[in-house]
């Protein structure tokens, strides 16, 4: 074979290699697309939700005439009364089951907040737009109708029927759902909330910023700028590269076992998930906060020791101030990271049921990722779409966080 064989064939060899490269691409934005594509389509449903107006009224005398008692009275007789009056059926169980069934059990929490707000509305009758129950809401957003068998649909021939009702009085609508940003965790998924695990998870990222972040920076300064280069300081370089690659599970059972069993620090706490974290966002903080100090010339510092600065003041006035940028990318995607995780906070509790918005990093709480699981492990089909909005809002979240890391290393990193 002579030489321009020899380059026409590694011409083609290097066009087939482009195209295997390019192909490989557009794979994976395939896949990518396809991805986002469904967890859209999924996840927009859980930011609506079904309503429905009825007009009704409460009886004083029943709930008592001080607002202060309203905030836990029943209002399942009045929900019922409203629901009878405007579809008269036979008082039989089946029939009243049904009809009560269009309702969410958590309507009463809407009335009550409405008779809290503006008590003149217990001296008379009003309407109100009440959340549906999960077969309702369903069937709005899927467009069910009864020509699929009933015994394969949660809602009955029946409730279809007051639906389409409903329809043509224009008293139902699919609207913003308020709850996934108000409430915590609940069993009925026309309840459930994303705002439990939300808090939970700011409490927990601020308890990891404020322990990792200072704990990070100076030992990564130490290591760097004053320790002696020798067996002990290569000893724990290597330490620290390895932990970084340690699996987070394990961070999770070194958290359960020191912050639970000997620091006694109440299980599923925000407080006990921040500390874990750190534990494994530490050597990503020192290997960033390494890599920006090595970066800074040499000659900034000889030029800061020819002025008589101290190694310290070098430090603090000069080397630490130019790696900022540096650091704060590196802080901000180990927290990023630490936002996405859920293997270690299953290991300290945190997958336990939540129902209560957190106050304070001593609370029971969950995270969102660990939210996004129970989700997507419950039983109810309709988690399904709920489990979609919380990866959606997460992934939001870290979009953010990124997207500021890179903000903050395109602004202010300088160029030796």
């Amino acid at each position: 074979m002579n030489k321009p064989d020899l380059i026409l064939k590694r011409y083609r060899a290097e066009r087939r290699f482009k195209l295997y490269g390019r192909s490989a691409i557009c794979v994976a934005l395939l896949a990518l697309v396809f991805l986002l594509v469904t967890i859209l389509q999924q996840g927009l449903k859980g930011f609506e939700h079904t309503e429905i107006r009825l007009t009704m009224s409460v009886d004083t005398s029943v709930i008592g005439q001080d607002a202060a008692l309203w905030k836990h009275a029943d209002m399942t007789p009045f929900i019922k009364r409203a629901l009878l009056a405007r579809f008269p059926v036979a008082n039989e169980r089946r029939t009243l089951r049904d009809l009560m069934g269009l309702i969410s059990s958590g309507a009463s929490l809407t009335i009550r907040s409405a008779l809290i707000s503006e008590p003149a509305l217990a001296q008379k009758e009003f309407t109100l737009w009440l959340p549906a129950s999960d077969a309702v809401d369903r069937a709005m957003k899927s467009h069910l109708s009864q020509n699929s068998p009933e015994g394969e649909r949660k809602i009955s021939n029946r409730q279809l029927d007051w639906m389409d009702s409903l329809r043509k009085d224009q008293a139902i609508r699919v609207s913003w759902n308020p709850y996934l940003f108000t409430t915590g965790d609940s069993r009925e998924p026309e309840q459930a909330g994303f705002m439990g695990s939300m808090i939970g998870s700011f409490f927990t990222l601020l308890t990891c910023m404020l322990v990792a972040f200072p704990v990070g920076v100076m030992a990564a300064i130490y290591l760097e700028e004053f320790s002696a280069k020798g067996r002990i300081t290569e000893w724990i370089e290597i330490n620290i590269n390895n932990l970084a690659a340690v699996p987070s599970v394990v961070f999770g059972l070194l958290g359960l076992a020191v912050y639970l069993n000997i620091f006694a620090i109440p299980r599923s706490a925000s407080l006990a998930g921040g500390l874990t974290l750190a534990l494994m966002i530490l050597p990503t903080i020192i290997i960033a906060t390494r890599a920006s100090l090595r970066a800074i010339p040499d000659s900034i510092r000889d030029a800061a020791r020819a002025l008589g600065a101290t190694p310290l003041q070098v430090v603090l006035h000069h080397t630490f101030p130019l790696a900022i940028p540096g650091i704060m990318t590196g802080t901000i995607l180990g927290l990023a990271r630490a936002m996405g995780e859920t293997a270690p906070l299953l290991m300290i509790g945190m997958v336990a049921f939540v129902a209560d918005i957190p106050r304070g990093p001593f609370d029971p709480a969950t995270a969102m990722p660990v939210q996004i699981y129970l989700w997507a492990t419950s039983p109810e089909s309709s988690f399904v779409e709920k489990t979609a909005s919380g990866i959606i809002i997460l992934l939001l979240v870290l979009i953010t966080m990124n997207s500021l890391a890179i903000f903050i290393r395109k602004r202010f990193e300088h160029r030796w």
